[in-house]
């Protein structure tokens, strides 16, 4: 009985700090000027936030088949979003005639 008074708190704990970090991500993304640093600001709390929300609900699961199967779609997306955000802003980067309007390009990184 306490062990799952305990795990419910941890879970409940975890699965906070993972709805404020989706909160923080959606503040960046109306708070910030530019598309590219919104863009960060999506993938970043979307990665971040969903592997810290999907960990607290496998405390709340408990050690079965189906937490394994949320591990995995955590691993999944930690592999996925970050490689998929970068290659939009990368298309961003090719695509964008007026970047230098909002920031310094070295002669070197030009795409």
């Amino acid at each position: 009985m306490i062990l799952e008074w305990i795990r419910f708190i941890v879970g409940t704990i975890i699965l906070c700090c993972g709805l404020l970090i989706f909160a923080l991500e959606v503040f960046g993304v109306f708070r910030f000027d530019f598309v590219l640093n919104r863009m960060h600001a999506a993938a970043m709390g979307d990665t971040l936030g969903i592997g810290i929300s999907l960990i607290g609900l496998i405390i709340f699961s408990g050690f079965n088949f189906t937490s394994l199967k949320m591990f995995l779609v955590v691993i999944f997306l930690w592999f996925a979003s970050p490689v998929s955000s970068h290659l939009i802003g990368r298309l961003e980067v090719t695509t964008d005639e007026e970047l230098e309007n909002y920031c310094e390009i070295e002669d070197n990184c030009q795409p």
